[in-house]
């Protein structure tokens, strides 16, 4: 059964990499979302008008992986504790969210972000928001390091556990 999943974690170049690493992810894109200027460019996002996050939208079969397994991998590759920032970039489009698509989702995340809590002294800052729109980015952004090698940005690869 597919399913879908957005996550922003800073920088989604390295964030849409490590996904794709995942046994069960089908598919990822890289975009934006959860701001309210429609169909935004890369320029206009960095701008940090917009309201939106850089974000990856993954497609997973829930067969060959859950959900809550997505969210492990999530608060694992970058510091939830961050606000609007990841390493280097910092902005309110490098926030650390979880965008669910239903009340299930919802759940889990809310679970997965207290699980996670336990791994830090500092809080927590992950924003749990219902998605809106998702808008792919543009195609020079798509599987960036996977075809160049570069811009993994903050993410430190560690294989899938």
């Amino acid at each position: 059964m597919i399913q879908k999943a957005i996550f922003a974690a800073g920088c989604f170049w390295g964030v849409q990499y490590y996904f794709d690493q995942v046994p069960g992810v089908i598919n990822t894109t890289v975009g934006y979302t959860g701001g309210h200027k429609k169909n935004p460019t890369y320029e206009q996002v960095c701008t940090h008008s917009t309201g939106h996050a850089e974000a990856v939208l993954v497609e997973f079969d829930a067969n060959q992986v859950s959900y809550e397994t997505l969210l492990k991998q999530f608060f694992r590759m970058h510091n939830p504790t961050q606000l609007n920032r990841q390493g280097p970039d910092v902005g309110d489009s490098y926030r650390s969210a979880i965008f669910y698509f239903n009340e299930k989702q919802k759940t889990v995340a809310e679970e997965e972000k207290k699980f996670a809590q336990k791994n830090w002294n500092d809080p927590v800052v992950t924003e749990i928001t219902k998605a809106t729109t998702f808008y792919p980015a543009e195609a020079y952004h798509q599987k960036f390091t996977e075809r160049t090698g570069r811009g993994a940005c903050h993410i430190a690869y560690a294989p899938v556990q």
